[in-house]
């Protein structure tokens, strides 16, 4: 222990330690100006946020704040990550994600491993490359130092013959190969409706233990849920349950229970919302455990973990904002302790990424792991009440869920019950309102669109499969609004307009004028603010200024609007009666209403 020498200087030591209640009675004096009189607690209360699952965030946190000991890296409950070293010895495992190939043979499989990448998720069968074309695809790539995953769905026991083949074929060792196989009936099920028989399955995962220890045949895959529209509790709670339905299968099969859980790997979605991402991989390692402890096998509960940037969160429109929401995404699942990371590349939702896209998606992890040195500290947002908390919190929320699930029969059950559906379900309708109500902007999209963006557009990739759990985006309810506005830009030469009308002076007008553009452009609706109605080419008009100037000028300014053959007139404000005036917009409005009601009556189809 190093002890630092006795300079004589004190910091803080003549100021008296603030306390919980002093901070209580500041907070209620900020609210108390804002009209609302609370104390205690109950302030406290006001300025916290709460989330989906039930969760709670709160203003404040404080060594009171207590949650249970996370452990040791790398020893149960494996909070704190699942290897005692962390990252820390070279980074996390950087894998790309390639279903199809571009260019002359595997030219874009070896870019990427040539340029950072170090392991391979290649999609096979449905929605991805032909099984047969995988030895053409592994072209020139040396199988014995870049680990290979597959994605097969029903294809996997062929996939994994050509894989078992190929390293045959060029004399890789089975102690040199690295991967998955990608088994996942339950997952393929959630995404196709399609059951299949798990025996093929526990034949591949008995091989894999007995002659192949450096492959795992199983992927429990939690991408459906999350994107279904499930919240993180979940996505949680679901790839729980079928973690447990193989550990059934594998043990009755003839496997152990720790041979079992070595053949398990997990795949969570990593989002924008960086506190969220890093608690969901530090809860999904402690709930992992918790299962291995019941199952009498407590060492084998250190779970794997491949985190995928969220395909949810990826917008079409104004696509380059998805390098900074990727970015925060990868530098969370790097902070929560995921063992690899994909970085979906910021076209992904347009179609086949290509060489420039593919280059900054991996440069994304290089630079954190490199430049930002992120990977030299073993969980790094240990110890932080907030996180602790939060992870405490969504651990409990998703054992909650987990335990409805197996209540119900388990993960097949609810699957083939519709229930699973069905609660996915509600938890995105309650999004998708918050969306509407850009209360969970999308920057780019429902905030500070450009109308005037040239599109980016791409090839188009391979149909993934359907028929089962839907796939749901974000920016799927402006996405529809904004077609409709490109069909009637392609038919009439112009986009529907709206003519903002100012009122009083730039400091009574400028706030409303600006948020009201940027709400009628989330439509694509172009708004206009220069010279007269009569010359703007709309047929409605908003009312943009203070509440003051209103209550003297909103009554006559709607009636002069009329005249010069306005429609319909909308006031940007809170309602109120003002004469003349039809409809209103405000912030926590429900946009996606406004605007397609809007387009409605501009005729806009």
């Amino acid at each position: 222990m190093t002890v630092l020498p006795d300079d004589g200087l004190s910091l803080a030591a003549e100021f008296p330690d603030a306390t919980h209640e002093q901070w209580h009675r500041l907070v209620e004096g900020v609210l108390r100006k804002s009209g609302k009189e609370v104390s205690g607690t109950a302030a406290e209360d006001a300025l916290s946020t709460t989330l989906e699952d039930g969760l709670r965030t709160s203003p404040l946190y404080t060594a009171r704040d207590d949650a249970p000991d996370p452990g040791l890296p790398g020893f149960a409950p494996f909070v704190r990550g699942s290897r005692p070293e962390g990252n820390t010895a070279g980074g996390w495992d950087v894998r790309q994600r390639h279903a199809a190939l571009t260019g002359d043979a595997a030219g874009g499989v070896l870019a990427d491993l040539e340029n950072g990448v170090t392991s391979l998720w290649l999609v096979l069968g449905e929605g991805g490359l032909p099984v047969s074309s995988l030895g053409r695809a592994l072209e020139g790539v040396y199988l014995d130092l870049a680990p290979v995953v597959l994605d097969a769905g029903r294809d996997t026991a062929a996939a994994a013959e050509a894989l078992l083949g190929l390293y045959e074929e060029r004399g890789v060792g089975a102690e040199a190969a690295r991967g998955n196989l990608g088994g996942d009936p339950l997952g393929y099920e959630a995404r196709t409706g399609t059951a299949l028989d798990f025996a093929p399955y526990a034949v591949l995962a008995a091989r894999c233990a007995e002659a192949w220890p450096g492959l795992r045949a199983l992927t429990v895959d939690a991408l459906p849920y999350h994107e279904a529209g499930g919240s993180a509790a979940q996505e949680l709670g679901a790839s729980l349950a079928t973690g447990v339905a193989y550990l059934r299968e594998l043990t009755e099969a003839g496997l152990s229970v720790e041979a079992a859980c070595a053949q398990l790997e997990f795949r969570y979605a990593a989002t924008a919302d960086e506190f969220l991402t890093i608690t969901k991989l530090r809860a999904a390692r402690r709930l992992w455990a918790r299962v291995a402890e019941v199952c009498g096998a407590p060492e084998a509960g250190a779970q794997v973990q491949h985190a995928v940037t969220s395909p949810v969160m990826m917008s079409r429109r104004d696509p380059w904002v998805n390098m900074l929401r990727t970015t925060v995404a990868t530098l969370a699942a790097g902070v929560g302790g995921a063992d690899a990371v994909t970085v979906l590349p910021f076209d992904h939702a347009l179609g086949l990424p290509d060489a420039f896209a593919r280059r900054i998606a991996r440069n994304t992890s290089t630079i954190l792991v490199e430049e930002s040195h992120l990977a030299r500290v073993i969980d790094p947002a240990g110890g932080s009440w907030y996180v602790e908390s939060l992870t405490d919190e969504l651990a409990e929320a998703a054992w909650r869920f987990f335990r409805t699930i197996e209540r119900d029969g388990g993960q097949a059950a609810v699957l083939r019950s519709g229930r699973l559906r069905t609660d996915l379900a509600t938890t995105w309708a309650e999004r998708s309102k918050r969306l509407a109500k850009r209360r969970e902007p999308i920057t780019g999209v429902s905030e500070f669109p450009l109308l005037a963006e040239k599109p980016v557009e791409r090839e188009a990739a391979p149909e993934p499969p359907s028929g089962g759990l839907p796939r749901v985006r974000r920016d799927e309810a402006f996405e529809e609004l904004r077609a409709r506005s490109d069909a009637h830009l392609a038919a009439t030469g112009a986009r529907p307009r709206i003519f903002l009308a100012a009122l009083g002076t730039a400091a009574d007008h400028t706030a409303r004028a600006t948020f009201a553009a940027n709400l009628f452009q989330a439509g694509g609706v172009e708004p206009v603010t220069e010279g007269r109605f009569e010359d703007s080419g709309a047929t409605e008009a908003v009312l943009c200024s203070s509440d003051a100037v209103y209550a003297e000028q909103a009554g006559k300014a709607a009636e002069s609007l009329r005249a010069a053959g306005a429609r319909h007139v909308v006031l940007a404000g809170r309602p109120a009666d003002h004469p003349g005036v039809d409809s209103h917009v405000f912030a926590g409005c429900d946009a996606v209403a406004v605007l397609s009601a809007t387009l409605d009556r501009m005729g806009v189809s």
